[in-house]
C-alpha cells in the first residue's frame, strides 16, 4: 500500500473514531487555511529555496551547503505527535536508497525541539537529517506557518498533544506539510503545499519527478 492509500485509510479510520463535534473543529481549521489560499502564497516552483542554519537531532547546525547532491527533498512536518507525519517520514525512509541512486538526499524539518526531533527520528528509524526549526523561523520565510485557533488548541490538549512542549514555546504555530524538490542551484522544481494536514506528497510522485529531471 502506497503512502496516499495509507493516509486515506488513516483518515477514514479517524472519522469513525473521533466525535463529530471534534471533527467539526478540525475541519473548520483546515477550511480556514484553504479559504485564505495559504498554500498558494507560500514558496512555489521556480522560487529559490533560501539557505538555513538549523540544528539536527544532536544539536549540530546544518545548512543547505552541507548537502552536495544534485537534488534535495525538503519535507516540512508538524511533529512526531502527528500520525500522518510519521507515516510520511517512514515512507520517505523506505525510498531513500532509490533517491540516493538518483543523487538525491532527504531533509525533514519541523518546529520540534532537537530532543523531540531525536525521538521522532529514532521512533521511525530515520537515517536522513531531521532538523529543528525553532519558532518556525525558517518556515515563516517560506510562508508556510499558521497559528492554531484556540478551539483546535483545546482539542489537541484533550488528545494529550502538548504542542507548546514539543515546540518549546507557547506560540501554537505549525507549518503546512509542504514538500519541495530542489536542484543543485536550490531552485524549486516541484512544490507540494497542502493546507490539509492529512495530505502528503507520495514518494512515487517524487521518484517520477526526479526521473524526468535526470532523463
Amino acid at each position: 500500500m502506497g503512502l496516499s492509500e495509507q493516509l486515506a485509510a488513516k483518515k477514514a479510520d479517524s472519522k469513525k473514531k473521533i466525535p463529530a463535534e471534534i471533527q467539526k473543529i478540525m475541519i473548520s481549521s483546515t477550511n480556514a487555511l484553504k479559504e485564505r489560499s495559504l498554500g498558494s502564497q507560500a514558496a512555489q516552483k521556480g522560487d529559490t529555496l533560501p539557505n538555513f542554519k538549523l540544528p539536527d537531532v544532536h544539536g549540530k547546525k546544518m545548512s543547505l551547503n552541507d548537502f552536495d547532491t544534485d537534488f534535495l527533498i525538503v519535507s516540512f512536518y508538524r511533529g512526531g505527535w502527528c500520525p500522518y507525519c510519521n507515516m510520511e517520514l517512514r515512507a520517505l525512509q523506505e525510498v531513500r536508497t532509490k533517491l540516493q541512486s538518483l543523487n538525491t538526499e532527504l531533509i525533514a524539518i519541523s518546529p520540534e525541539t532537537p530532543d523531540n526531533s531525536l525521538t521522532t527520528s529514532e521512533k521511525n528509524e530515520l537515517s536522513f537529517s531531521v532538523l529543528s526549526d525553532i519558532d518556525n523561523a525558517y518556515a515563516k520565510t517560506l510562508g508556510l506557518v499558521f497559528k492554531m485557533p484556540e478551539d483546535l488548541q483545546a482539542v489537541y490538549d484533550k488528545f494529550g498533544i502538548k504542542v507548546n512542549k514539543h515546540n518549546g514555546n507557547a506560540a501554537y504555530e505549525l507549518p503546512m506539510p509542504a514538500t519541495y524538490i530542489v536542484n543543485k542551484e536550490r531552485e524549486i522544481i516541484y512544490s507540494f503545499v497542502p493546507e490539509d494536514y492529512t495530505e502528503r506528497l507520495d514518494p512515487e510522485t517524487i521518484l517520477k519527478v526526479l526521473g524526468k529531471a535526470t532523463s
